[in-house]
């Protein structure tokens, strides 16, 4: 089983290389390994076992689907444009640092892949050097993934560790909020110090083409009311948990049924054209569903190693040898720069899990199990090295793909002119996440 976890790994990094989507990777992968679990006899009950592991799997699916759809249907209502428009600078690093602050705080509500798109097509609106877009993208990428990490709904990998109860919201933003800014400023002061700072004009600037006849343009205020229901909505999902203890798809769902029947009201009551898509049914049509197979497969790969003892076998073997939280968070998060972060957060879940105060009360180390309970340093280290150490490489993020792709972003390119300003914003943020331990241990 290891053997083929492995292999899948690799098949998965290496999914641009290949030119195959890493969903297939993922799927295969997740079936083999549990035909290789059932043939095994480890489980006298199978069934019940992967029914147990689906379901912790579809709680994040159907919550992810939820935002997914929530952020697809701002974007078909014109929603964002109404926020970058007023998007103005006439100084290269004035613009960088109002971008970048823009990105930090937009990818802890909505999602650094969904951020950092709409940030890098607007640069493509705002400078014409091949090269400016080139290093604003990379700062955009950095500044989505700190952003998206100490919010419960920014990343991925927190709706994850949130989701399980590893991390709380309120302790999650109180803890990393910090770091994550502090792993933002720093590679923004490296990168302004790169630019020349001449101003921009016309030289700098692509002009913006005539807009399509054909194409139909939502009215100012159905953008602005669309864009703070989603907004909205996306935000209620933690006041959700916090007040009914569900698990936080329920209130996605919720959040995303009240958007469903808004928009209905609006199609109907502005008898808005078929082509803007403004229906749920329609826009749910769009939603990036090889990423939600690719997140089946491989939570579902994860599990079937959770069942069969590999995970705990591995948590073991790293706290005899290792037996330190921050060394085994650092390398987790540059691991995270070369394959994906989602698998690697979803075996460390699995591999140590929440310890409660019985447990704490009679453990033989009581001062590193302490770091394994709710809310504890390993959880808040966890969080931020998975999601900022996935800026070390354009490959390492869901975000640094899609500004590869976008701005066709060279890979060596990348390496050589950003990675040592995100590894620098990577270590300040360990930095500050111990000091603040340090300090609260005093």
């Amino acid at each position: 089983m290891i053997a083929i976890f492995v292999i899948g790994y690799i098949l998965i990094a290496f999914e641009h290389k290949l030119e195959i989507n890493k969903a297939t990777f993922a799927l295969m992968m997740c079936s083999v390994l549990w035909t290789i679990y059932a043939a095994s006899g480890m489980s006298a009950d199978i069934s019940t076992a992967i029914i147990h592991q689906l379901g912790d799997t579809c709680e994040i699916l159907m919550f992810l689907i939820g935002a997914m759809t929530i952020v697809e249907l701002i974007d078909k209502y014109e929603g964002f444009n109404f926020i970058t428009k007023y998007v103005k600078a006439r100084r290269k690093k004035k613009l960088l640092c109002a971008l970048v602050l823009i990105t930090f705080f937009m990818s802890a509500v909505l999602d650094n892949m969904t951020t950092t798109i709409i940030m890098v097509m607007l640069l493509r609106r705002m400078l014409i050097r091949k090269d400016d877009r080139w290093l604003f993208a990379g700062v955009i990428v950095i500044a989505a993934n700190s952003g998206g990490a100490w919010s419960p709904i920014g990343d991925v990998t927190t709706i994850m560790l949130w989701m399980k109860n590893n991390v709380t919201t309120s302790d999650l933003i109180i803890n990393l909020f910090i770091p994550c800014v502090i792993s933002t400023l720093v590679p923004l002061w490296m990168a302004c110090r790169m630019i020349k700072d001449d101003g921009i004009t016309q030289a700098t600037v692509k002009v913006a083409s005539a807009p399509d006849p054909q194409l139909v343009t939502v009215n100012q205020r159905l953008s602005r009311l669309v864009l703070i229901s989603g907004v909205a909505g996306l935000l209620f999902v933690p006041v959700f948990k916090t007040l009914t203890g569900l698990p936080p798809f329920m209130g996605m769902l919720l959040s995303l049924g009240a958007l469903w029947l808004l928009t209905e009201i609006i199609v109907r009551k502005y008898h808005l054209d078929s082509s803007i898509e403004g229906r749920v049914s329609q826009v749910v049509k769009h939603i990036d569903m090889p990423t939600i197979l690719f997140f089946l497969g491989i939570l579902m790969a994860v599990g079937s190693l959770q069942e069969a003892g590999i995970l705990s076998n591995m948590a073991q073997w790293l706290d005899d040898t290792i037996h330190e939280p921050y060394l085994i968070s650092s390398s987790i998060g540059v691991l995270s720069s070369i394959i994906d972060n989602v698998p690697l957060v979803a075996a460390c879940i699995n591999m140590y899990p929440v310890v409660d105060p019985a447990t704490l009360a009679t453990a033989a180390d009581p001062v590193y199990e302490a770091l394994f309970v709710q809310n504890g340093l390993f959880w808040h280290l966890l969080t931020f090295c998975a999601g900022v150490g996935g800026s070390l490489l354009i490959i390492g993020s869901a975000a640094g793909v899609v500004a590869m792709g976008i701005e066709k972003m060279p890979f060596w390119w990348y390496c050589k002119r950003i990675t040592h300003l995100a590894f620098a914003g990577y270590l300040a943020g360990i930095a500050a996440i111990w000091l603040q331990s340090f300090l609260l241990s005093l």
